[in-house]
């Protein structure tokens, strides 16, 4: 017999999408998601890979603490292997668009999906439906706006109202996650040092108000300062212009 926690709160996304969270909260949520992830690829005697992280899938306690869940389409990595072939399994939305193409299932993938979720932390809109006006998904948008400084545009305003300059730390951090090639990605271990550095360096919420100075214009995003980053960004909304089809079949998760 197996015995679960019972997580009584629901999940991220009725808390995200019906209700609404703090910055606080987004931030410290994904910390802890990130936490979790990182703790399943590299602190296991078999790594693990989730292969559906999703905000369905990451619950929240009475505390709004996050525990990651369902891992009936996870998977283990031989520790001598960098991966394995495999039927794919997964959200669209969320889904590793290198491992939809090619069966190849790798830390990576999880780290995809993560960066999903930082999207749709930052924006509060629905990886699976989302589509712009000019028929982009959120991820191929996000990518776009961050490259040309407009962040502004898709970030949710309770985001940009309760936000310090670490939102742009985060954003920038989530595109990195989403980069179509794997091996561009960091790992779940460097994503959880990094969000965590950022939420302990965080400008304190009191009462709904930011202790220290931040203003709104704050969160401009400014564009790559280097031809040559503005380059790479450039090649990266072109290639998410090559799945398009695949981000955008879908308008409900599994």
């Amino acid at each position: 017999m197996l015995v679960y926690e019972f997580v009584s709160n629901g999940t991220l996304y009725d808390h995200l999408h019906s209700r609404s969270l703090s910055w606080g909260h987004r931030l410290r949520i994904a910390v802890e998601t990130a936490k979790s992830l990182a703790y399943l690829h590299s602190s296991v005697s078999i790594p693990i890979i989730h292969r559906d992280i999703k905000s369905v899938n990451i619950l929240l306690d009475d505390t709004l603490t996050a525990k990651v869940a369902d891992f009936g389409a996870s998977r283990y990595i031989p520790v001598e292997q960098s991966g394995v072939t495999t039927m794919v399994q997964g959200t669209i939305g969320y889904l590793d668009p290198m491992y939809f193409y090619t069966s190849r299932l790798t830390d990576k993938s999880d780290v995809y999906s993560f960066g999903v979720i930082l999207v749709e932390l930052l924006t509060r809109k629905k990886p699976f439906s989302y589509m712009s006006f000019e028929g982009d998904s959120l991820v191929a948008k996000f990518v776009t706006l961050l490259a040309e400084g407009t962040l502004l545009q898709i970030l949710d305003p309770q985001v940009i109202e309760e936000g310090g300059i670490e939102v742009e730390e985060v954003a920038k951090l989530a595109v990195t996650c989403v980069k179509l090639n794997g091996e561009d990605r960091p790992t779940m271990r460097l994503v959880e040092m990094t969000l965590d550095g950022l939420q302990t360096s965080m400008d304190h919420i009191v009462d709904g108000q930011v202790v220290g100075e931040f203003e709104k214009g704050d969160i401009a995003i400014n564009p790559p300062s280097t031809n040559s980053a503005e380059r790479n960004n450039d090649d990266s909304t072109r290639q998410y212009s090559l799945i398009e089809e695949f981000m955008l079949s879908a308008r409900c998760p599994r």
